[in-house]
C-alpha cells in the first residue's frame, strides 16, 4: 500500500514540475527534434506539439515524456530551466515498462 502511494506521490509532483517549456527545453539539450523524442519516448509526434504547445495531452502522455527526459539525467523544477542532475536517473528509466503505457497518445 505504502509502495503505491510513493508511486502515485511520485507521478503528481513529475506532473506539476514538467511544463510543457522543460519540454522544448530538454529537446534543445539534447539535441532531439519533435521526431526523435517520439521515437524516443514512444509518444506521438502529434502530442509532443500539441504539449508543447500548452494544449490538454493525457497525464500518461505527459509522464512518459517527463520519463524518458529524466532517464537522460535531466531534473525538473517549477520556474527554471531543466538541469543535468548529479548521477541522477529518473524513476521510471523504461517509460514503455509501465503499466499504463498502453494509454500513451
Amino acid at each position: 500500500m505504502a509502495s503505491q502511494a510513493m508511486k502515485i506521490t511520485l507521478e503528481r509532483i513529475a506532473l506539476f514540475q514538467f511544463t510543457p517549456a522543460h519540454c522544448a527545453q530538454a529537446r534543445a539539450m539534447l539535441g532531439w527534434s519533435v521526431q526523435e523524442l517520439s521515437r524516443e519516448s514512444r509518444v506521438s509526434a502529434e502530442a509532443i506539439q500539441r504539449f508543447e504547445a500548452r494544449q490538454e495531452v493525457l497525464d500518461v502522455t505527459r509522464l512518459a515524456l517527463a520519463y524518458r527526459f529524466e532517464s537522460e539525467g535531466l531534473v525538473f523544477f517549477p520556474g527554471f530551466a531543466p538541469g543535468r542532475g548529479m548521477n541522477v536517473r529518473g524513476s521510471t528509466p523504461n517509460p514503455v515498462g509501465r503499466a499504463d503505457f498502453a494509454m500513451v497518445e
